[in-house]
Parts: C-alpha cells; sequence; structure tokens
C-alpha cells in the first residue's frame, strides 16, 4: 500500500523475441567465432556516380600511409604540355621555312610573295639550316670552312645589324641574323652550276657575280628599308661584301 501522491515505478522490461536475450552458459552449446575485418578500399577518384572506382589497398600501401609515406603512392596527371611533338617543342615551323625560302628564292615583287615575313617573323632554325648546308656545300677540299662560314654568319650579321642601327634603322638583331642566313640560297643554287661551268672561266665568273648580286638584292630588299633614305647604299655595300666573301669560302677565290 503507497501513500497518495507516491510516483509509481516504472514496469520492469520484458525482451521481446525480436530483443537479444542473456543465457547462461549451460545452456549455450558453442558460443565461439570470429568477426570478419571489412576490406579496407582506396578511392581513386573518376567512375561513375558514386564517386569513382573503388580497389582494394594491399598491406604495403596501408603501412606506408600509416607511417606518412603516402605521398610515395601518389601519381601525377599527365600534362598534355608534355606530349607535344618534337618539332613543335623545338618551335619549328617547316611550312613557315618553306615559304620564306621561297620568299628569298624568289624576290621579285611581281611574283606577290609577302617577303616581310622573313624580317617580320624571324626564326633560328631556317637561317641555321641553310648555312649548315652551304657549309657542307662548302666541304669540297675545304671541311676547316664550316665552322669559319658560322662564325662569318653570326658576327657579320651582328657587323651589319650595329651598322643598320647607326644609320637609324628599326631592326633587331634576329631579324638580321634570320635574313643573311636565308640569304644564302642564292649561292647554294648556283653551287651545281660552278661544278659544271668552272672549266670556262668567263661563264664561271658571271654566274659567280649573279650569284653574289641575287643573294645581297635578297637580302638588302629586306633590311633596308625607307627609314635609311639616302643612306642606303652605306648599308647596302657592306651586305654586298658579306656575300663575296662567302662565296670566296665556297671557291678559295
Amino acid at each position: 500500500m503507497q501513500p497518495p501522491g507516491a510516483q509509481q515505478p516504472p514496469p520492469l522490461y520484458a525482451p521481446g523475441n525480436g530483443d537479444f536475450t542473456f543465457v547462461s552458459s549451460a545452456d549455450a552449446e558453442d558460443l565461439s567465432g570470429s568477426i570478419a575485418s571489412p576490406d579496407v578500399k582506396l578511392n581513386l577518384g573518376g567512375g561513375g556516380e558514386g564517386g569513382g572506382e573503388f580497389i582494394k589497398e594491399s598491406t604495403a600501401t596501408t603501412f606506408l600511409r600509416q607511417r606518412g609515406y603516402g605521398w610515395l603512392l601518389e601519381v601525377e596527371d599527365d600534362d598534355p604540355e608534355d606530349n607535344k611533338p618534337l618539332l613543335e617543342e623545338l618551335d619549328i615551323d617547316l611550312k613557315d621555312i618553306y615559304y620564306k625560302i621561297r620568299c628569298v628564292l624568289m624576290p621579285m615583287p611581281s611574283l606577290g610573295f609577302n617577303r616581310q615575313v622573313v624580317r617580320d617573323n624571324p626564326d633560328f632554325w631556317g637561317p641555321l639550316a641553310v648555312v649548315l648546308f652551304f657549309s657542307m656545300v662548302s666541304l669540297y677540299g675545304q671541311f676547316k670552312v664550316v665552322s669559319w662560314i658560322i662564325t662569318i654568319w653570326i658576327f657579320g650579321s651582328l657587323t651589319i645589324f650595329l651598322l643598320a642601327r647607326v644609320l637609324g634603322g628599326e631592326v633587331a638583331y634576329g631579324q638580321v641574323l634570320g635574313v643573311i642566313g636565308y640569304s644564302l640560297l642564292p649561292l647554294i643554287v648556283i653551287a651545281p652550276v660552278l661544278l659544271v661551268a668552272g672549266s670556262f672561266e668567263v661563264v664561271s665568273t658571271l654566274i659567280k657575280l649573279f650569284g653574289v648580286f641575287w643573294a645581297a638584292y635578297s637580302a638588302a630588299s629586306l633590311l633596308v628599308g625607307e627609314e635609311f633614305k639616302t643612306k642606303k647604299p652605306l648599308l647596302i655595300y657592306p651586305i654586298f661584301l658579306l656575300y663575296i666573301y662567302f662565296l670566296s669560302l665556297y671557291t678559295g677565290v
């Protein structure tokens, strides 16, 4: 009998069929067993709507990550810039070089070539290839002349550049180097002709003069602009002498 106003104690909990119950060791036959550990999986990203494909991580990988060496397992994504072709990596445009060669070999304005591209868009590999090819042509009994031709190309272009700047021309050294190099092409063209007509002194001399005038005109028409006005001969003359010297390295004159 409880006094009035006193709270009733909560009813005792009786487990149902779906709940767990405690059993005595006598009633339990064999409760031994093991708990299976879940596979540790690594998310590599990518893949599907669930956040990517999962693969099982090896024991060695887990060990490295626990020791703080997980950075050894990182794989960098491929950079598209590392897969460029070799010519593009070296900034070599064969179509551009071929067009510039045509502009030098055919310097007449009536042919419709945009010859200013040789000066306004200079490159290094095209002129270097022309100079090396001229050096190979000059190897006929004069192996030592190769390094000397490259030296004359570099320092001769530097002399023309300095002279052009002194005379008030707006030209860069790279532009002069490219124009002087490309303009050696006429001397390469006349080289096989000289082998055939070399026994005829008069014809050989005319061919040499034609080649030098051709090369000098190709270079001077690109380097000597309207800004020189009355000073054009002061720049054309050393260009002409430079190609005479180039020809002398080939012919031995």
